[in-house]
């Protein structure tokens, strides 16, 4: 592991800046549901395959991110990721000219194939850049920069087109993506100029593989049952957080709540209050493991209230559902890298493909809300963090 103590202020500031990028893509999604409901007349189960659209590319494109950080390094893969980003949403833009369902779906595959290769690079960098054992605690910090702009999409979008999130068209579209595009491609030539050293886990070399005796002694990335289960956790776990901080402006205007954009909010303030709490606590006085289990417990506890609690007011519990998932990514991340030693980038690779969870949860969401409702929907979190509070238990622990 690169431990140099020559500072990882500088570096950790601009992947936080890419942090925010990231969480900016998947934000838009959040009013692109009930804007493509509305205008194109698409109900709730098929507009939620343009959030399930952009998390597919984790699962087809894991693995080439990570040979592709392999060739060309972690620095240059973070800028091809925002070209990437660029192309996306001038594709966008054509979907909007079109007015074509299929099209929006495929300029949310390019942007969430761009995300993959971006959380390819930053997600690992920021877990090796310093001491595994307060990982969680850079990666606390990352998911402020990268929580508190999934809020900032919608309320960028109704500040630039001059509409609340409920009022717009996709006409309305074309500015604001215009921007966007420019806004990442510049994030593109700054990644290139950024100082960012390129690191290395404990025994990814061959000349330090004493250093990681573990995995030393194995053949195969898929003799490591903690990183296995560890995938499972986070394929569970980023399609339920996805339900946290992507269907708030539709369940507001699922209930008629007025001004649904700002409720936007209530997601990414449980899970930042969550980030605080790690970057004060972690490695000090919480281990990561312990962290998780805490934040499994709050997430259950917070799934049975929304769906408990009169429609109106259980809005207001997903704050407590994402305070419970708010440590989950920091404590998951580095309990499933932990001991891989020569096979960090391959295990990296599983985990971005685990991601891929929102493709399946996401839409079987939209199902259980056309038949059910919204509120009743959110049931399908509870199962997600039962097994995330089976992995902070016992699962993170097995070893081979």
């Amino acid at each position: 592991m690169n431990k140099t103590k020559s500072g990882y202020a500088v570096p950790l500031a601009f992947v936080g800046t890419m942090f925010f990028a990231i969480g900016f893509a998947l934000g838009i999604n959040s009013p692109l549901v009930p804007v493509l409901q509305k205008t194109l007349g698409i109900q709730g189960a098929l507009s939620y395959l343009i959030i399930a659209a952009t998390f597919l590319p984790f699962l087809l494109f894991g693995y080439p991110a990570a040979m592709t950080i392999k060739a060309i390094g972690y620095k240059k893969t973070m800028a091809l990721s925002f070209a990437m980003f660029g192309a996306a949403f001038a594709a966008f833009i054509f979907a909007a000219q079109q007015e074509s369902f299929a099209f929006f779906l495929i300029a949310s595959f390019l942007s969430g194939t761009a995300n993959a290769f971006l959380q390819a690079s930053v997600n690992p960098y920021v877990t090796i850049l310093g001491p595994l054992e307060s990982a969680a605690k850079r990666i606390s910090i990352m998911g402020i920069c990268n929580k508190l702009a999934w809020p900032v999409a919608p309320l960028f979008l109704s500040f630039v087109i001059g509409k609340s999130t409920g009022n717009i068209q996709i006409a309305d579209l074309f500015t604001p993506f215009s921007i966007i595009i420019v806004v990442f491609v510049l994030l593109g030539v700054i990644s290139l100029l950024a100082p960012l050293p390129e690191v290395k886990a404990a025994g990814e070399d061959e000349a330090s593989a004493e250093d990681c005796p573990y995995a030393n002694g194995k053949t195969s990335i898929w003799q490591f049952p903690h990183l296995l289960l560890g995938c499972v956790a986070l394929f569970f776990y980023v399609g339920a957080e996805t339900i946290a901080l992507s269907t708030l402006v539709d369940y507001a205007t699922s209930y008629n709540l007025s001004n649904p954009e700002r409720y936007a909010w209530i997601g990414p303030v449980g899970m930042v209050i969550g980030y605080i709490c790690g970057i004060i606590f972690i490695p000090k006085y919480l281990k990561q493991s312990t962290a998780l289990l805490i934040c499994a417990v709050i997430a259950v506890a917070g799934s049975i209230l929304v769906v408990a609690l009169p429609a109106a007011a259980s809005i207001w519990a997903i704050a407590l559902l994402a305070l419970g998932c708010s440590l989950m990514w920091p404590a998951l991340w580095p309990l499933a890298m932990a001991d891989l030693g020569k096979f960090t980038k391959a295990g990296s690779s599983l985990l971005i493909m685990a991601m891929a969870g929102p493709v399946v949860i996401l839409p079987l969401l939209g199902w259980l809300k056309d038949g059910f409702g919204m509120q009743s929907a959110f049931w399908l979190c509870l199962p997600c963090f039962l097994y995330i509070l089976y992995y902070a238990l016992w699962g993170y622990k097995v070893r081979r």
